[in-house]
């Protein structure tokens, strides 16, 4: 069980969500006890998304919300690093943090998904299915960036955290896509988010097309 009142904490350049995969390589000495400790207890950590300061040396700024990563698989260097393979479990937000300890520490109180509005975010679900593979389609086309994703799910929830896992945008943005506070409205945010990617995303393929067929037509030119 989470202890919200002593929650180790681990600022990061990267936004965690529940049932996200996040590798992570443990080197500084600080989260080398972190880890320790919640290896030897059996609890997780929150990753925080880090608003000012740097993840290696130094002190972090969080934001303050959050989400806990639970320890799914662990091996140890022999110069004491650790390998880890966490999974996001349960989103928070942070009430106080303190530094007394090597690494940051926080309150923090469970912030689940609201699932009010539960016909509006089938709706929403529903309608965003055909965006979200569309999408997917043309990260391939303008990056060569392909998910293995085995089935996209249709129910609201599992569909929001899904899509607001896959999204290629900035950070900060991930960010405002944790801090929605229900389904529907992370659903919203996403679509809004999908339609301004894949006008990107096609103006990228279509740009990369051009000069490919310029290229082609200057060598056959040439030839």
């Amino acid at each position: 069980m989470t202890d919200w009142s002593e929650l180790p904490l681990f600022p990061l350049n990267t936004v965690l969500f529940p049932g996200m995969v996040l590798p992570l390589h443990i080197f500084e000495e600080r989260y080398k006890q972190m880890i320790s400790r919640c290896m030897e207890e059996n609890c997780p950590f929150g990753v925080v998304l880090i608003r000012e300061g740097r993840e290696v040396g130094g002190g972090a700024t969080p934001h303050d919300a959050g989400t806990t990563a639970v320890i799914a698989g662990a091996s140890r260097t022999k110069d004491g690093r650790y390998n880890l393979v966490t999974i996001g479990s349960e989103r928070f937000r942070l009430l106080a943090t303190r530094d007394d300890l090597p690494y940051l520490v926080g309150s923090a109180e469970p912030w689940p998904l609201s699932g009010s509005a539960i016909e509006l975010a089938h709706q929403r679900a529903k309608s965003m299915l055909a965006s979200f593979e569309q999408y997917l389609n043309l990260l391939v086309k303008a990056q060569g960036h392909r998910m293995e994703i085995e089935q996209v799910p249709e129910e609201p929830r599992a569909l929001a955290l899904l899509v607001a896992i896959a999204l290629q945008v900035p950070m900060v943005e991930k960010q405002y896509l944790l801090c929605r506070p229900s389904v529907a409205d992370l659903l919203r945010a996403e679509q809004l988010m999908l339609q301004r990617e894949k006008l990107l995303l096609e103006y990228i393929s279509d740009t990369q097309a051009e000069q490919w067929e310029g290229g082609y037509s200057g060598y056959l030119a040439k030839n």
